[in-house]
């Protein structure tokens, strides 16, 4: 284990902190909060964004940006999204600084009140509709198809990098409609696009669900969510998708004429993931040596060390490399070689471990001459010698192996942590012993769910879709059911 990192076993949080720390992806800010996302961090998160903005863009989406500030008259159209907001708005009240007379630097100038509070956006539904208001008047405006990358502020007062922070970086959608049924279906056309994200770029398994009633975003009649479990037992919301009604439709009163000519409100969708993800993949996938990352979506592929003595030595290498990476190149990898004379080799193999690139190729002298390069993959730790003639093409085949290997094994843990059970009992010991999902029965109300949570902190992450329907008993209330939910205690 790396001296480094506290061990997963000894402390998982301080084992996560060290890992986003450590391993270059972000860093504390002087905003109490925030976090700077540092370039290696970064670059990931441009990785996974790039991806998504094709897969959006593949399904008709454009981008937008809308304003930063919301006027707060806004939030109030709506009332459930102004109840689930409200604690975590962050309030601009004043639009001027001055210099102290007292020579205490500066501060607000009383008389540069705005005459209404704009809020540092939670989410953009109010703005966006407000200004949807314009762009939508007939059937042949619709449907509209937005999506938005952005910043977005919400007040938390527990944070941790990237899983949770007061500002945080994120993308999302907000779509218009003639009718419900086409609402609903890109509803669930935007699930299906995050959990294909999820499972072929992050060789993250997600369950693909509807929220309980309690659990849904703020104004929406249903939302829709991928879960994720993390090596700690713990589940992980990694994207929702939003079936949102007619309520910020008739909040803002966004009207269209249909076929007939006659005025409907549209319908609506909003849908989002964030950085949020970057925490995901730490969680899933790391060991106690440092970062694992899947090879789709890690900044750096591979990484080329050379092992030498002497310039006569390096140059040999030199030119060898110049070849590979060549290669590696024209095969679409993205490569590293690090000849840089301030670390030694073994250093070089620890940082890089650290960083998580899946393939590191070390080469030196005697590897020339034999025509072999020690080529080592992060995810299993192993080394093998493998021939410098058609190496591109092995090293491709390598990533793959390493790609579906981690899908593979995280599939295997969270398959082996979705838990029936059939008692009060079993939940609570399953819960405290194993972690995980854990599969109940739950009689339906809020006041259950209410009651769960109260006494185990546990919540229910979805009603997966597609859910087997079976007569039961609640675990809690043992009042009839009619299908298992999923619970688990979570980030």
């Amino acid at each position: 284990m790396s001296k480094e990192i506290t061990a997963r076993s000894e402390d998982y949080s301080q084992w996560y902190n060290d890992l986003v720390l450590k391993g270059g992806l972000a860093d504390y800010s002087a905003v109490r909060g925030c976090m700077v996302i540092k370039p290696h961090g970064f670059a990931l998160w441009e990785n996974m964004r790039d991806v998504l903005d094709k897969m959006f863009k593949d399904t008709g989406h454009q981008n937008a940006y809308f304003p930063l500030f919301i006027p707060k008259s806004f939030l109030s159209k709506e009332a459930a999204h102004v109840e689930g907001f409200a604690k975590e708005c962050a309030v601009v009240t004043h639009y001027r600084l001055k210099n102290d007379p007292n020579g205490g630097g500066v501060v607000v100038d009383p008389d540069a009140k705005l005459e209404e509070e704009l809020i540092v956006r939670p989410t953009s539904e109010t703005i966006i509709w407000n200004t949807y208001k314009d762009w939508i008047q007939s059937y042949r405006d619709l449907p509209l198809l937005i999506n938005q990358w952005a910043n977005v502020v919400r007040w938390e007062m527990r944070t941790r990098l990237f899983l949770r922070t007061a500002e945080f970086l994120w993308q999302e959608g907000h779509t218009a409609h003639a009718t419900a049924e086409e609402a609903i279906a890109e509803t669930r056309q935007m699930l299906d696009i995050y959990a294909e994200f999820a499972e072929k770029y992050m060789a993250l398994p997600v369950i693909k669900g509807v929220k309980s009633a309690s659990e849904r975003f703020a104004g929406a009649e249903d939302t829709y969510c991928i879960e994720a479990l993390m090596q700690d037992g713990k589940a992980l919301q990694a994207g929702t998708s939003h079936f949102l009604g007619q309520n910020f439709a008739k909040a803002f009163e966004v009207k269209f004429s249909n076929k007939e000519n006659k005025q409907e409100y549209v319908w609506a969708t909003s849908w989002g993931v964030s950085t949020r993800l970057v925490g995901a993949l730490v969680m899933a996938h790391s060991d106690d040596q440092g970062l694992i990352l899947p090879p789709r979506i890690s900044p750096l592929q591979v990484v080329i060390v050379p092992i030498f003595k002497g310039d006569d030595q390096k140059k040999l290498i030199d030119d060898k490399v110049n070849e590979i990476i060549k290669e590696l190149k024209a095969a679409g990898i993205r490569v590293k070689y690090d000849d840089s004379d301030n670390a030694r080799p073994g250093w070089k193999f620890a940082e890089y471990e650290m960083k998580g690139v899946p393939v590191r190729i070390a080469l030196g002298a005697r590897d020339l001459e034999n025509n072999v390069a020690e080529v080592a993959r992060r995810d299993e730790k192993t080394k093998s010698s493998l021939s410098l003639d058609g190496l591109s093409g092995q090293i491709v085949q390598l990533l793959e192996d390493i790609q579906q290997n981690m899908y593979n094994k995280a599939l295997a843990y969270r398959e082996s942590h979705i838990t029936p059970v059939n008692s009060w009992e079993e939940f609570e010991k399953v819960l405290d012993e194993k972690g995980g999902f854990v599969a109940a029965h739950w009689d339906g109300t809020p006041e259950t769910e209410a009651a769960i949570k109260e006494r185990t902190k546990a919540t229910i992450r979805c009603i997966p879709l597609n859910n087997v329907q079976e007569a039961g008993t609640c675990i809690l209330s043992g009042k009839p059911s009619k299908e298992r939910v999923l619970f688990a205690r979570a980030y």
